[in-house]
């Protein structure tokens, strides 16, 4: 009886070890019947759109003085950035912010002592939004003309930005598909193999970065807007039935 019971365990145990190794068989193969593959789409383009700001300030111990001067130097901005053929739309002026300012005078221990007021300072900015990228660069670049005409205006640097990215990245989710779709029918015809239907599709994430640059990718997407050059990526995983 000991002896038959010890056989029937050994036959139940065969049993489940040939599953087993069946199934890993299948497993394997299944997963064999599938190609992997990456595409890349890539395309080079010029921004479209530039914005350009600029500050200007006036301090005064008086504060309605600081304003009228603040509003003089404002009128000969706008009439200077018109002269360049800004349109008056395309001009947008902030309002006004006020600060105190003051001078203080510490201890040995650069603990504070004393302050005194000097002034109220007015600050105000100026943004340019247009479509003509390169006129609005070009006036960015001349700005020290009105800083020589004695007002204190700060240039910042203009941003680039590109106004149809939802038709660019269909553009390139295209080429990205295309590209995998290539890459793996050359993988099967060196495996002799023959690409079957589409399995799964994957998209990447959607990179702009200035052209010939060196800058790094991210994970959550990078938007360069600092330069006029840009190149954007995108890629694609495809998964294909072989047969």
């Amino acid at each position: 009886m000991k002896y038959n019971l010890g056989l029937i365990a050994i036959g139940v145990a065969f049993v489940f070890s040939t599953l087993i190794v069946g199934n890993a068989i299948k497993n394997r193969n299944t997963a064999d019947d599938v190609i992997s593959v990456t595409g890349l789409g890539k395309k080079d383009f010029e921004a479209d759109l530039i914005v350009w700001q600029g500050s200007f300030a006036k301090v005064s111990m008086e504060l309605r003085k600081a304003y009228a001067e603040l509003d003089a130097d404002r009128a000969i901005i706008q009439q200077y950035l018109m002269s360049k053929g800004l349109s008056d739309e395309e001009i947008v002026f902030s309002a006004v912010n006020i600060s105190r300012e003051y001078d203080y005078t510490y201890d040995n221990n650069y603990n504070m002592r004393n302050q005194v007021f000097t002034g109220f300072r007015l600050n105000q900015e100026v943004k340019i939004e247009s479509g003509e990228v390169d006129k609005v660069e070009e006036i960015s670049r001349q700005v020290s003309e009105l800083i020589n005409q004695g007002l204190e205006f700060y240039s910042y640097p203009p941003n680039y930005y590109y106004t149809r990215l939802a038709e660019l990245k269909i553009e390139m989710v295209a080429s990205a598909t295309a590209d995998a779709t290539a890459r793996a029918e050359n993988i099967a015809a060196n495996a002799n193999a023959t690409l079957g239907d589409l399995k799964n599709a994957r998209m990447g994430v959607f990179q702009i970065i200035a052209q010939n640059s060196n800058e790094d990718y991210s994970w959550g997407g990078a938007y360069n807007t600092s330069s006029k050059q840009k190149t954007a990526t995108i890629t694609m995983k495809l998964d294909f039935n072989i047969k």
